[in-house]
């Protein structure tokens, strides 16, 4: 199932492998819930393979920890689809039924995944989809809801083939003329804006770009590709491309402004203030003047901070809270005004990854911006999945995506989540690209994620309701 997803390219086996899944689930609900477990292991675990990554950068100091967190990330994850599994067989019991009440529960696990704990919704079965006639779903249900749909669409054929019948073929055939109709009603890819951004990428590598000797290295990097060929209308900088902080760095600011002859630049920074340090992104607007700041607000766990960090260290893992520097989150929503670009929406990283952190309505942006440093990822999966999520928010919201990424992939992504022009990994440069414009709103960026939720649980508690009621009546009738 895992094959599914970048950088294998192959959406098909996340259908076949739930269909297999659901053909397979155990008849009693604890062999269903172990099933539910090593398949999310084992799916988990390979999807996420990337997560070691960052553990291998600093060997020395962190590379003992690699085995067990792509373990206890996996497990972990695994747990809800361990719980969703259990639950379609104490809905059901040994019936076929069950599973039916799979794809149901799949979906709801997949939901809270990416919600409880700060949530972490990496690796949705939907995200395989993304390039096929299937992702226009993203605009109208959300990757939460196109994974209920992939799930709906693996149990049914499922269903039928336990039942025997005949029907699963005019069923599939009729849900991929559902696709294809709603790709055709879907607004045509936009035209591009008049405005030019040019995207930065100065491929520093992770165990370098921190490094005294070659902080000035990258930055000069930086700058050389800012000022060469013609002026762009905006220059956008990765996450944490400036080498200093914001209240020291106003001669690199001058500098930055110079190459940029005189357009606006938006730039990954680090902040401090008062004792808390911030991963943020500015707007410079000239030599002197930074017109806007934003600090992350979802921050990574373990990564940019310890969850519960003053309940650790009385635990004696002190060490463990020393060796994560520590970020303070946020408060604002990451809305700034950029000349050339409108009202745009700042993603840093891991918040390009949750579709909820994009604010819509009345501040509906007109470009989304994420700022990131996949250098951690390594050059394989890691670095490609993210950007799959990144043409996902285009769609979702019918806005646009430019994307900077330190060591790659950058890109213009327009609002069908179409890359328009990108920069590949590990290769150091400056993309041009005409900015499309964004599409009228869509279902999803309207309606988010509620009507999906309330439907799940509607029809979980109906499901529970119906089990009851099937056992007094059952124990009635055997007596």
């Amino acid at each position: 199932m895992a094959l599914g997803h970048e950088p294998f390219v192959a959406g098909w086996p996340v259908l076949v492998a739930l269909v297999v899944f659901a053909l397979a689930l155990p008849r009693s609900r604890r062999g269903a819930a172990l099933a539910g477990w090593l398949f999310g292991l084992g799916y988990f675990a390979v999807t996420l393979r990337w997560i070691v990554e960052p553990f291998l950068v600093d060997v020395a100091r962190h590379g003992w920890m690699a085995p067990f967190a792509i373990f206890l990330m996996a497990g972990g994850l695994a747990l809800f689809w361990a719980l969703a599994a259990w639950g379609a067989r104490a809905l059901a019991g040994p019936r076929p039924v069950a599973v039916l009440w799979l794809a149901v529960l799949m979906a709801l696990a997949e939901l809270a995944r990416g919600h409880l704990f700060t949530g972490f919704p990496w690796g949705l079965p939907s995200y395989a989809l993304i390039g096929s006639v299937w992702d226009v779903w993203f605009a109208w249900v959300g990757p939460y809801g196109l994974t209920f749909l992939v799930a709906a669409v693996a149990c049914v054929t499922a269903y039928c083939l336990i039942r025997g019948w005949t029907l699963i073929w005019p069923a599939l055939v009729g849900v991929l003329f559902a696709t294809l109709g709603v790709g055709a009603v879907t607004p045509v890819a936009p035209e591009p804006a008049d405005r030019v951004v040019r995207v930065i990428q100065p491929n520093a590598p992770q165990h370098l770009k921190w490094d005294r000797d070659w902080m000035g290295v990258f930055y000069n990097r930086a700058l050389d590709l800012t000022q060469a060929g013609e002026a762009a209308d905006v220059v956008i900088w990765p996450e944490t491309s400036v080498p200093a902080l914001v209240d020291t760095a106003g001669p690199l600011f001058a500098q930055m402004a110079e190459a940029a002859r005189g357009a606006p630049v938006v730039a990954g920074i680090q902040r401090a203030s008062q004792g808390a340090y911030f991963n943020s992104a500015v707007v410079l607007d000239g030599p002197t003047t930074v017109a806007d700041i934003y600090d992350k607000a979802h921050l990574v766990p373990f990564g940019e901070y310890i969850p519960f960090a003053a309940l650790l260290r009385p635990l004696g893992l002190g060490v463990l809270v020393d060796q994560v520097a520590g970020f303070t989150p946020g408060a604002g929503q990451g809305l700034l005004d950029v000349d050339g670009l409108g009202r745009v929406r700042v993603l840093i990283c891991y918040e390009g990854i949750f579709p909820e952190e994009i604010t819509t309505g009345t501040d509906r942006p007109d470009v989304l911006l994420i700022l990131t440093n996949d250098a951690w990822f390594g050059q394989g999966a890691g670095p490609r999945q993210h950007l799959v999520q990144a043409r996902a928010r285009a769609i979702e919201q019918g806005v646009p995506v430019i994307r900077s990424a330190n060591t790659g992939i950058s890109a213009v992504i327009d609002a069908r989540g179409d890359i328009v022009a990108r920069l590949d990994l590990n290769e150091a440069g400056y993309l041009d690209a005409a900015v499309p414009r964004a599409l009228p709103e869509t279902v999803y960026a309207r309606m988010g994620d509620w009507p999906l939720a309330v439907l799940l649980v509607l029809c979980t508690f109906a499901g529970v309701v119906a089990r009851r009621r099937f056992a007094v009546d059952g124990g009635q009738a055997g007596a």
